[in-house]
């Protein structure tokens, strides 16, 4: 946990698929969101600790995420939590979050939306979002691989 001295929120932030909470995006923006009094709680996924490279099913993915929100609230329980991930684990933050809804949690924050594999252009990735009940910022490139620009704004326009 990273927490400035007077936070007034909490992120909750999952690692992508294949860099962990210390890679330097991961603590770069730590950091920056620590600058602007934003408690951060970096947590990673079981495949990573356990130094596999194949990522967890969404059961157990799910998990870390429902423990991780769960812990942010405990440490924090008058601030406003936020998830958070970076792909991968926007997206099982999200698929969690389409299925529970914690009254906690505020809302949902995307680095990155994996929308597709690369190559195979759909939105099918995306169906669980209409079931997320919370406000959600998509923060996307466009020149990433797994969201095409197109497909983006399809999405939110549906």
């Amino acid at each position: 946990m990273d927490a400035p001295k007077k936070p007034v929120a909490v992120m909750v932030l999952a690692h992508g698929a294949g860099a962990g909470m210390t890679h330097p995006f991961m603590e770069e923006l730590t950091k920056l969101l620590n600058e602007h009094d934003i408690a951060v709680l970096r947590y990673q996924f079981r495949y990573m600790e356990l130094g596999t490279k194949r990522p967890d099913p969404p059961a157990i993915a799910h998990k870390a995420v429902m423990s991780a929100l769960q812990k942010a609230n405990d440490l924090f329980p008058k601030l406003p939590v936020v998830a958070a991930g970076k792909s991968f684990g926007g997206r099982m933050s999200s698929q969690f979050l389409a299925k529970e809804s914690p009254d906690y949690v505020a809302g949902i924050i995307f680095y990155g939306f994996p929308l597709h594999a690369p190559g195979n252009q759909s939105i099918d990735r995306a169906d669980h979002l209409k079931e997320v009940k919370v406000s959600m910022l998509f923060l996307q490139g466009t020149r990433d691989a797994l969201a095409d620009n197109v497909l983006i704004k399809k999405c939110q326009k549906g």
